[in-house]
C-alpha cells in the first residue's frame, strides 16, 4: 500500500456536491492498494499515519502525532498512487490490485486506523470526488508498506 499522508488545517471531500466527509486540524491520507497487499500492510501503514510525528510541539518541533493533537484524520482512495509513467506519456495502473479486492483492503485500513482513533472519516471507493485542503506546513510524507516489511 501507498500513502500520501498530509497534514491539514482544513480538509473535505465532496461527491456530487454533498459532503462526505471532513476534517479540521488533522491529516488527509491518500491511500492506494497495489497487487500483493494484504490486510497485514494496512495496519501497518494505520499503525504509522496514527502515531506519526509530524506535529509541533510548544517548541515549534514536530513531535506530536495526530492522536497528541486530538485531529481528525480523512481517507480518500487512490488507485493513481500505483500510475507508472516510466515508459510513454499514458499511466499504466498495471501495479494497481484490481477494484473489488482493493476496497475490501481499503476498507480494512479504514477499520484498523479506527481502532486507534475514533475521529476517521472517508471519501467513497470508486467514486468521482472533489477534494479539498488547506495544507498546514506544507507537511507531505510518502508511505509505502513494501518498503518496510
Amino acid at each position: 500500500m501507498r500513502a500520501v499522508v498530509q497534514r491539514v488545517s482544513c480538509a473535505r471531500v465532496e461527491i456530487g456536491g454533498e459532503v462526505t466527509g471532513a476534517v479540521e486540524r488533522g491529516l488527509l491520507v491518500f491511500l492506494g492498494v497495489g497487487r500483493g497487499d494484504d490486510e497485514k500492510h494496512g495496519e501497518y501503514l494505520a499503525e504509522k499515519v496514527a502515531h506519526l510525528r509530524i506535529f509541533e510541539d510548544a517548541e515549534e518541533r514536530m513531535n506530536l502525532s495526530v492522536l497528541d493533537v486530538d485531529g481528525g484524520v480523512l481517507v480518500i482512495s487512490q488507485f493513481t498512487l500505483y500510475g507508472d509513467c516510466r515508459k510513454g506519456r499514458r499511466p499504466s495502473f498495471i501495479a494497481a490490485m484490481e477494484p473489488g479486492e482493493a476496497d475490501r483492503l481499503y476498507r480494512s485500513f479504514v477499520e484498523a486506523l479506527r481502532r486507534f482513533t475514533p475521529k476517521v472519516c472517508e471519501g467513497v471507493f470508486q467514486a468521482h470526488m472533489h477534494v479539498s485542503l488547506v495544507n498546514d506546513g506544507p507537511v507531505t510524507i510518502l508511505l509505502d508498506s513494501g518498503r518496510s516489511f
